[in-house]
């Protein structure tokens, strides 16, 4: 956390000082005015100078990826961590050793890892992100692996003409199988259950 602490004839002038210490703007800092200062008798006798500290604002996705390695080197020490943005969306991508241990079966470590980082990131920002955590394409396998499941468990459905209930899955893992069957005419989706059991159920259209 950058920050200074300046003085000025005026609280703008301490503000000034600072952000030129700092080399940033007004919009980048928080200010906080320790005293406002006084002018004094003619501008002169019992003036007093004002004071503020000027504080970089921490960008909340820094903040994300540090907490992200922090969570990774707990795995192994050799985990590299890519940023992309794409406005509100972020995609963190993992890559280097024991890269298994952290996706877990069937990405439930992984999973596990991104509701965390996806909490920390609320605490730090009004604003909504909606983040990925991948590891050297895991998210792509899964999402065909889904495709195919939902494509044979709406089979199964049709074939036995009853409801067919899908293991507990995270919310963005729900959609792809929602998607996948939202253009069978044989079958409707639905979710169901409370989270972390929230699952999917194809019901056959009778």
């Amino acid at each position: 956390m950058k920050q200074v602490t300046a003085s000025g004839q005026t609280v703008n002038d301490a503000v000034q000082s600072a952000l030129q210490q700092l080399n940033t703007t007004e919009d980048q800092v928080h200010i906080d005015i320790i005293d406002e200062g006084k002018k004094g008798m003619f501008g002169l006798f019992g003036a007093k100078r004002a004071i503020v500290k000027v504080t970089i604002k921490e960008d909340p996705i820094d903040q994300a990826k540090i907490y992200l390695k922090q969570i990774a080197h707990s795995f192994s020490n050799d985990v590299d961590v890519d940023v992309k943005r794409d406005g509100q969306n972020i995609r963190f991508d993992l890559s280097g050793e024991k890269i298994a241990m952290i996706i877990g079966k069937r990405g439930q470590t992984l999973n596990a890892i991104q509701h965390l980082v996806q909490v920390m990131l609320n605490r730090h920002t009004n604003e909504h992100f909606r983040i990925i955590i991948d590891a050297e394409g895991y998210r792509e396998r899964r999402q065909a692996t889904l495709e195919q499941l939902a494509q044979r468990l709406a089979d199964k459905a049709i074939k036995i003409k009853k409801h067919v209930a899908l293991e507990p899955m995270p919310s963005y893992e729900r959609k792809i199988i929602h998607s996948i069957l939202q253009d069978n005419h044989e079958v409707e989706t639905y979710s169901d259950g409370k989270e972390p059991n929230r699952h999917v159920v194809i019901k056959p259209l009778l």
